[in-house]
């Protein structure tokens, strides 16, 4: 959130005050700061106009009025329960202060959905062969589902979540993506992991020397999906995991009964049962150390290093999902994507 607009000096009068709010479009809201950039508290419209009827001068200083229910947070010490917790209790607009109580940037809750100070990757370079000969020509991220690619549908409802850093692994077709997106334009920023050979479906991230965040996301970029990453994220805090799999409930129907026995002994009967599995729908949550045992240059897919991870009595765990989940991976689900668009809200 650009939040020069909402800042104001001490010692601007209500009527300037007025004036700025009157030149904001959004959340009539300012945040009062000293000479040296120290958060002081926030004003509002509604505040100043209940300070009018109680007899408040349009020459009154801010300071000497904004009230006191003004919140804020401190940069790195503050926890996602905290943040939700404001939220849920009215405050739409949470300023975030350094250690000398410098404002450093406003949450927005009117725009953001959440805040997760997690690494987002998005694995970008596959060939998309099985969707030829579309294709040929552009990489299948960016390959249109309504008015823009698949890839941005799920950037974009990440920064909804107040994800900042980004990074995605590409190859193929490469340098359309790299002129595609505008970090400026979406006030993110984005690193590049560059394979120069296929390296499997987290093999590049080996690449990677310093993730930003202690939890890094990881997602296909063919997927649509309405995952709440927030509910998600929390799950994965609460289990403490060091891995969380986002799975998808898969159906399975006998058509016939089933026998259950032991050897030729019948146990029991069941008539056209349903079993319901899970399938790994290819988005995950890792701590930042599980990345780190990934081998150098080395091909590598997510369930390699799952599997290495469980013989070593890391704590692996599954987070069901039954919302809105599409892996655009053949012509027929490309069509269905373009139909799901119109109708999913995401």
């Amino acid at each position: 959130m650009n939040f020069e607009k909402h800042i104001i000096r001490k010692g601007t009068s209500l009527n300037d005050a007025l004036f700025q709010l009157n030149q904001i479009v959004g959340e009539k809201i300012l945040f009062i700061v000293d000479d040296e950039s120290r958060y002081i508290g926030s004003i509002t419209d509604g505040d100043i106009r209940r300070g009018l009827i109680y007899n408040s001068s349009l020459e009154q200083k801010i300071e000497s009025f904004h009230p006191e229910k003004s919140k804020f947070l401190s940069e790195n010490k503050f926890d996602l329960e905290q943040l939700i917790e404001l939220r849920d209790n009215g405050f739409k607009v949470i300023p975030i202060v350094d250690n000398q109580k410098k404002l450093k940037q406003l949450i927005d809750f009117n725009h953001l959905k959440s805040y997760l100070k997690i690494d987002s990757i998005t694995m970008a370079g596959g060939r998309g062969s099985r969707l030829s000969p579309l294709t040929d020509k552009i990489p299948k991220p960016l390959l249109k589902i309504g008015e823009k690619p698949i890839m941005e549908h799920n950037i974009d409802r990440l920064i909804s979540f107040g994800i900042k850093d980004f990074w995605f692994s590409v190859n193929y077709l490469k340098e359309q993506i790299k002129e595609y997106f505008d970090e400026s334009k979406k006030e993110i920023k984005i690193r590049y992991i560059e394979e120069d050979q296929p390296m499997g479906t987290i093999g590049a991230l080996s690449k990677v020397e310093a993730f930003q965040n202690e939890h890094v996301l990881i997602t296909n970029s063919d997927l649509l999906t309405n995952l709440n990453y927030e509910d998600f994220y929390l799950d994965f805090l609460k289990n403490d995991a060091d891995i969380s799999i986002v799975t998808i409930p898969y159906e399975v129907v006998i058509p016939y009964g089933v026998v259950k026995q032991k050897q030729n002994q019948v146990q029991g009967l069941q008539e056209k049962p349903t079993y319901t599995y899970y399938s790994n729908a290819g988005i995950y949550l890792m701590k930042r150390e599980v990345l780190a045992s990934i081998p150098q240059n080395t091909f590598c897919n997510a369930t390699d290093l799952i599997t290495d991870e469980l013989s070593k009595n890391k704590k692996v765990i599954s987070y069901p999902f039954s919302g809105y989940w599409l892996d655009i991976g053949k012509p027929e689900d490309y069509k269905r994507a373009q139909m799901d668009i119109k109708h999913i809200k995401f």
